[in-house]
């Protein structure tokens, strides 16, 4: 798992809570404007999308362990891609009907941080296409 300097975390239930001031100072600016603001970083801009290494995506927010290399593909969307989480109670769906389209929103089920969009197109055999910024997640190369 990525190493993350959050030593102090504030949990309840398995749950990180702290003030937007608290993720202010714990974020660059573009990981605060993407994980907490809802944003997202411009398709083939990412500092992931193109990693081909083996090792596991975590929340760039808290640490959790997200998405595995194995199940990441190059989806041509512009962001990096996987058909399947870790496991599914890592991840939570909730509907976003904002910029008048109707998506599924996916956040870390640990922080809340929003990392993406799941979509319908992908490859077998989940059918699924995690879509996730590259700065929500920090990657963590397992040793060979």
């Amino acid at each position: 798992m990525a190493e993350t300097p959050m030593l102090d975390l504030q949990t309840t239930s398995g749950k990180i809570h702290k003030t937007e001031q608290e993720w202010r100072e714990l974020l660059t600016p573009e990981q605060f404007h993407i994980l907490r603001g809802k944003g997202t970083e411009p398709a083939f801009t990412g500092a992931l999308h193109q990693n081909h290494q083996d090792g596991t995506y975590c929340c760039a927010g808290c640490g959790a362990e997200l998405f595995t290399s194995d199940k990441k593909f190059d989806s041509g969307s512009g962001w990096p891609s996987f058909w399947l989480p870790i496991s599914e109670d890592v991840i939570e769906a909730h509907e976003d009907s904002s910029y008048g389209m109707r998506r599924i929103e996916v956040t870390c089920a640990r922080c809340g941080g929003h990392l993406g969009h799941v979509f319908r197109d992908g490859p077998r055999p989940t059918g699924l296409r995690y879509c996730i910024n590259s700065a929500s997640l920090e990657f963590d190369k397992e040793p060979k």
